[in-house]
């Protein structure tokens, strides 16, 4: 592999003597963007190492601590990041010890749990500081020796030079502190690698399996109260008034007070916060309408036959395409709102006081949440301090950092350190939500070819959608378009696990199914083959590539035995592009008592590099099980802005017994890697769709599944 060019300056590897009982600490841009005012410090003895958000500590006996930089939310990042580190730095992962970095916006531009470009984005810059140590090192041992840093080999962190001499990564730590940065440094040949592709166990098993406080609902403080916090019941409602006395009067109640249109009630445990709350007689008024599923329902349908779209993108004349048209085939797609059900409520720990604002919890996105909560607070963002814990689910709901604020602005108002906690109903009654969306898609068939494509969406509060218009079948079309339109809503909303992709995947993938099926076509073929017209495209809006996505269909054809299984077990097929990553999925179903049962998803990816096996397979496995899951039973409907499910008994979430047998199969190549915590989920219903239309004959077209049909389900 050649020299990287890009070099890393002291604005963005900075290097410092030992802490107590000596070493090495040295601090990274993760992403090549440190801001130009972080300066390089002259005087290293005073050092403030929390200037820095991502650091390497060598200790005198070998032992490497690397600092992992991004929130970690079950994606396994404070696992894979610093593999990359440890990987180029040359030491035995046996001797790395891996410690949750904390919030530094100083440096680091991209902290963040979100999109699934965490590895991707810091695949170079993390290897080329692991490497530049490694460097830094090597230069120190030579030095020592009298010889040519290029004649000095390096294994699991011992240095040895031609004369069979040996030093330890401990013992010249203190030497390379002293000496200049590297300007070029070289990076591994993939097939030397050692750490990268290895399965490496989740750095934090240990602690999980044995109930130690890692995630922020385990954050205790002494004198910390317990915040529990009623909000508006509805959405739309705005508080008038309440009474307070019967929960003041509770044992262990320090305080009960509003804030904006919220209570909240202080206490000395969450049993007794949450208690409390239910006693509290609060009077409400509706400041707009109050809406339910019923008139989504309306609103989206008729945003749908109207005129009043965005086009993201418009390729030849659809107009034309469809007037020619020897045959048209329209169909309509739904899905509703669902919430995020983390299996940790949403919490955060704030200590807010006249010199300093603390912050700790679960938080996929702590800059963004940092500023907000300075900009409600009205200080500066240099009092603000946030430790971020690791996070029992995100799936998006902790990207905006509602609950955070929360607990800033009340302690602010008590002036004491407090713990917000939401209850499962706070938690699925308060959501940001996935949107309820209505696609509309038409084709235009001419000649046994697909001349003409419309893809029309209706979202509730989801106008952000972007690249998607250039995903396939972007440019596989002659004539295509791709239209939106939105309603804003009172009702919250936002990402949710492979945002966008999610719901559309299902409905242009269940699309090609029924459109090969009336061209009378194969319909793995029929993919294939518009795939050939993207083939040596010059048109850079296009996201995807044919030729990965042709080599993930065929694998997954080969890998899932397509069209050879038995006469009992009926297949389905999905193959779509996203989050960087492209994925094909073939499910096997098999009638039960009349009813379809999910058998086995094989799915197959092109990823790039696959730096932890292990970890990815788990996050494929568990991608596809919540496709199908919600796909299959998730709903949450509305009446007069009231969430009509508010905990388990009402809210159908797929059961271990349900779930079906997931073969995981990673393209091998030698590409930088691309996301994987969402990739598999979005083709995995289209794929269970497309074998209960085959094993039943009934085409669905409306989540959830157990809805849609009761001549399928009963």
């Amino acid at each position: 592999m050649k020299s990287q060019k890009k070099n890393i300056d002291r604005r963005s590897f900075l290097r410092t003597s030992a802490l107590a009982g000596g070493g090495m600490i040295i601090g990274f841009n993760l992403f090549n963007a440190c801001k130009p005012k972080v300066k390089p410090a002259i005087d290293i003895s005073k050092l403030n190492f929390n200037d820095f958000n991502g650091f390497i500590k060598i200790a005198d006996n070998g032992m490497v601590t690397i600092f992992a930089p991004n929130p970690e939310i079950g994606q396994g990042v404070k696992t894979s990041m610093p593999m990359l580190i440890a990987e180029e730095l040359d030491v035995s992962w046996d001797n790395v010890h891996v410690v949750q970095g904390g919030l530094d916006m100083d440096v680091f531009q991209r902290q963040v749990a979100g999109g699934s470009q965490s590895i991707r984005h810091g695949w170079e810059p993390l290897r080329q500081t692991g490497a530049t140590t490694k460097q830094m090192l090597v230069n120190a041992a030579a030095a020592k020796w009298g010889i040519d840093a290029k004649e000095c080999s390096v294994e699991n962190g011992i240095i040895s030079n031609k004369k069979g001499e040996k030093l330890g990564y401990g013992e010249v730590v203190l030497d390379a502190a002293k000496l200049e940065v590297p300007k070029d440094v070289k990076l591994k040949d993939p097939k030397d690698f050692k750490i990268i592709g290895q399965d490496v166990q989740n750095v934090d098993v240990d602690e999980i399996i044995t109930g130690k406080p890692l995630f922020g609902i385990d954050f205790k403080r002494e004198g910390m109260l317990y915040a529990s916090v009623m909000r508006p019941p509805a959405f739309g409602q705005k508080l008038v008034s309440f009474d307070d006395a019967e929960a003041k009067s509770k044992e262990g109640v320090v305080d009960v007070f509003q804030f904006g249109d919220k209570i909240a009630v202080l206490a000395t445990s969450t049993w007794i916060a949450m208690q409390a709350k239910k006693s509290l007689k609060a009077i409400w008024k509706e400041d707009t309408t109050l809406e339910s599923t019923e008139d989504h329902d309306k609103i989206l349908f008729d945003l749908l036959a109207g005129n009043k779209f965005e086009t993201l993108r418009k390729d030849g004349d659809i107009s034309k395409a469809f007037k020619e048209a020897d045959s048209v085939l329209e169909r309509t797609y739904e899905s509703p709102f669902l919430p995020h059900n983390c299996l940790e409520p949403m919490n955060f720990f704030a200590d807010v006081t006249d010199k300093k604002v603390e912050l700790v919890g679960p938080i996929q996105t702590p800059a963004g949440t940092a500023n907000r909560i300075a900009k409600e607070l009205e200080r500066d963002i240099k009092d603000i301090s946030l430790e971020m814990t690791r996070m029992g689910g995100g799936f998006g709901r902790r990207l905006y950092g509602d609950f955070a604020i929360e607990a800033a602005l009340i302690s602010n108002i008590a002036k004491k350190p407090i713990q917000v906690l939401f209850s499962r109903e706070d938690d699925m009654a308060d959501g940001i939500y996935k949107p309820a969306i209505k696609y509309k898609i038409s084709a235009a068939i001419k000649d046994s070819k697909v001349t003409g494509y419309h893809l029309k969406e209706a979202a509730i509060n989801s106008n952000m959608y972007g690249l998607i218009s250039n995903f396939f079948p972007a440019g596989a079309i002659e004539n295509y378009q791709v239209d939106i339109a939105n309603y804003k809503s009172n009702i919250t909303t936002g990402a949710w696990r492979a945002p966008y992709t999610n719901f559309l995947a299902f409905a242009e993938q269940s699309f090609f199914d029924e459109l090969a099926e009336t061209m009378d076509v194969d319909k793995i073929q029929l993919r294939l083959d518009l795939l050939q017209n993207v083939k040596g495209t010059t048109d850079e809006r296009i996201q995807y590539s044919p030729e990965r996505l042709e080599a993930v269909i065929n694998e997954a054809v080969e890998k899932s035995n397509w069209g050879k299984v038995d006469k009992n077990t009926y297949q389905g097929f999905s193959a779509y592009y996203c989050h960087n990553t492209h994925v094909a999925e073939v499910a096997d179903v098999v009638m039960e008592a009349g009813v379809p049962v999910v058998k086995k998803v094989t799915c197959v990816l092109d990823c790039g590099i696959v730096v932890n096996p292990l970890g990815a397979r788990n996050q494929v496995e568990g991608g596809v099980l919540d496709g199908i899951g919600h796909a299959m039973y998730g709903n949450l409907e509305f009446k007069d802005g009231v969430p009509q499910s508010t905990n388990f008994h009402n809210y159908r979430l797929v059961r271990m017994k349900e779930t079906p047998k997931v073969e995981v199969h990673f393209i091998k190549n030698e590409i930088a890697p691309t996301g994987l915590g969402e990739p598999a989920l979005p083709p995995a219903s289209a794929a269970v769709a497309n074998a209960i239309k085959a094993a039943t004959g009934i085409r669905i077209t409306k989540q959830p599944f157990i809805n849609a049909s009761e001549k399928i389900f009963g």
